[in-house]
């Protein structure tokens, strides 16, 4: 049974649009307050014939008015005082109670009795909360068990006629239209609840950007919101019948019809993106276009029965967005090409570079050791000088390459198992002779019981080289660097200590970013590209690996890589090539063939 509880009427703020505007909690008082003064009134207005009655010795009709008469005054109390569910018990109690005294009295109106308590329950399923409800229909039970006791125990009592039957059908009467009145309330306000709910989401539908379109599960348009004049550039009603589906454009209706049909199967929302012919407004351009819309279809269960009837689309013009990511995706493009470019100009200067300059450091290097013959010693200084700054503009380019291979991803690794020791022992041998010409001492704290490492071992030797360069080359003379290695739960752990110049928080939260350098500028004191960590940073992360620093202003830096043991994670192609087989003709026998081939011979 429908009740004013339904709407959550209980302190209910929302208020109705239309009709009388009041809240169903204000109903549902107004419904008990005219309860009790009804029960009051025609109380008041039996007592005559119940005094009249009385002087026969017939005392129920009074004791049922005077009931009448204080529960309505009770519950009249208890509505001004706030209390409206005890209003609600007190007018309950009294129908339940003249019942029971109507089926008490006289076992021969028992049917009036019962009839007149069983609105007891009825209205307070209309007005009551669940607790009130179940409290209703056990005390019902029990004035029905308790009217029966007479019969049971064979007092049959007397036949109503005359008044006393008119005085009976009056108080089941009376019930009644207290039990009518209610439903009248409930019914108002459910009348006005709903059509409150359906102008608030006619002025929402309305009034939203989106363009809201419900269709037929035939595809017919059934409803079309005031927004799709401004989306497609028409009046609402040439959108009618299946004129909308003829708006989009003919590569992507297949998809529009294949994702309605889903939809509409699979009873789930679907997103989809397509173009839609909009009508030129604009007398400059008359001709129309096509503009990217988003349709969000979502199915409506608009049955009883759970059958997807109806489909709500929702549409919103995407244009600008989807013209934002086709300029992304060609500026993705043109980075792209760029890229290339550069690591095809930099594979070829560096094949061009490398040529000469192993020419020039070949030669300096044979004029600093005389092989051609003695020098005087001005002539050996710039010999050597020659061959350093061949080296080092070698060293330049092999880290330039590095680096764009790195960022290309193009750079392979070739991974084996390694020792650490191996690894470590060589990369200390290069580094030396530059560590004593800084008077930087190297200190190793290498175990000897370490785990092989799968990694690729010239990678990590130039991760090693590039560590230990830097320490010695931001060292003070005198300085002390510490190269330890150790095992890490699942990683192998390399460290590189010094005590050299350090580095601020900002420039280590910089650390692997291409030609940085603690110190720019003319009035740097070290030389060097800013590539050495950033090598060392690709190279790590290629293995699956991270990098770690830290540093402080004045007392040196540590620079941790932590490389897994197992070797790098290597993920499958999403897709595999196949190859296709072709059947060789029946007709070409194996000795035809070898004959073709001597011809051809």
């Amino acid at each position: 049974m429908r009740s004013l509880f339904s709407f959550g009427a209980s302190r209910e703020i929302a208020r109705a649009a239309n009709g009388t505007g009041k809240r169903p909690e204000l109903l549902r008082r107004e419904a008990i307050a005219e309860t009790a003064a009804m029960m009051a009134l025609v109380s008041a207005l039996a007592m005559p014939f119940a005094i009249y009655v009385l002087t026969d010795a017939l005392a129920l009709p009074f004791i049922i008015c005077s009931v009448g008469l204080v529960a309505g005054a009770v519950a009249t109390i208890f509505v001004r005082a706030d209390h409206v569910d005890d209003a609600l018990r007190c007018e309950l109690g009294a129908i339940m109670l003249v019942g029971g005294l109507m089926a008490l009295a006289n076992p021969a109106a028992a049917d009036f009795g019962a009839a007149t308590a069983l609105m007891a329950p009825v209205l307070t399923s209309l007005l009551g909360p669940d607790m009130l409800r179940r409290q209703s229909w056990w005390l019902l039970s029990i004035v029905l068990a308790v009217s029966i006791v007479p019969q049971m125990l064979g007092f049959e009592g007397t036949a109503i006629a005359g008044d006393m039957a008119v005085f009976a059908a009056g108080v089941f009467v009376a019930a009644a239209v207290f039990v009518a009145r209610a439903a009248s309330k409930v019914g108002a306000a459910y009348q006005v609840f709903d059509r409150s709910q359906v102008n608030a989401f006619r002025h929402l539908v309305e009034h939203v950007q989106d363009t809201v379109v419900r269709f037929a599960p035939d595809g017919e348009v059934l409803f079309v919101s005031s927004a799709a004049e401004s989306l497609f550039g028409c009046r609402r009603y040439e959108l009618s019948a299946r004129h909308l589906s003829d708006r989009v454009h003919l590569a992507d209706r297949p998809a529009y019809l294949t994702s309605f049909a889903e939809v509409l199967k699979s009873r789930r929302q679907r997103t989809i993106d397509v173009r839609m012919r909009q009508d030129s407004v604009s007398p400059d351009s008359p001709h129309p276009k096509f503009v990217w819309v988003e349709a969000s279809l979502v199915p409506v269960e608009a049955g009883g029965d759970g059958c997807a009837t109806e489909l709500v689309v929702l549409l919103r013009d995407v244009t600008d967005r989807k013209d934002r990511e086709a300029a992304v995706l060609e500026a993705q493009k043109a980075a792209q090409a760029a890229s290339d470019a550069k690591s095809r100009f930099l594979a070829t200067m560096g094949h061009e570079l490398r040529t000469p300059l192993n020419s020039v450091v070949g030669f300096s290097d044979m004029m600093v050791h005389e092989i051609g013959g003695q020098l005087s010693d001005v002539h050996r200084e710039y010999a050597s000088l020659i061959n350093q700054s061949g080296k080092h503009l070698l060293e330049v380019m092999s880290m330039l390459l590095d680096m764009s291979r790195i960022e290309a991803g193009k750079f392979e690794l070739q991974v084996e198992p390694i020792a650490p020791e191996s690894l470590i022992t060589p990369c200390l041998s290069i580094v030396e002779p530059m560590a004593k010409g800084r008077d930087v001492a190297i200190i190793t704290q290498v175990p000897d019981d370490l785990p092989q490492i799968v990694a690729d071992e010239r990678a990590c030797r130039q991760v090693v080289i590039n560590l230990l360069s830097n320490a010695i080359k931001f060292s003070h003379a005198g300085g002390q660097i510490v190269l330890s290695a150790k095992r890490q739960g699942q990683n192998l752990n390399i460290s590189v200590a010094d005590t050299g110049i350090g580095m601020d928080s900002g420039a280590i939260e910089r650390i692997g970013e291409a030609f940085f350098q603690v110190r720019n500028g003319l009035d740097r004191e070290h030389e060097g590209t800013g590539l050495g960590l950033s090598i060392v940073k690709g190279l790590v992360e290629l293995h699956g690996g991270t990098l770690r620093a830290v540093s402080e202003v004045g007392a040196g830096t540590t620079m941790t890589v932590l490389l897994p043991l197992n070797g790098p994670a290597i993920k499958p192609d999403d897709t595999g090539s196949v190859a296709v087989l072709h059947r060789e003709p029946e007709s070409i026998k194996p000795s035809q063939w070898q004959d073709e081939k001597r011809k051809a011979l």
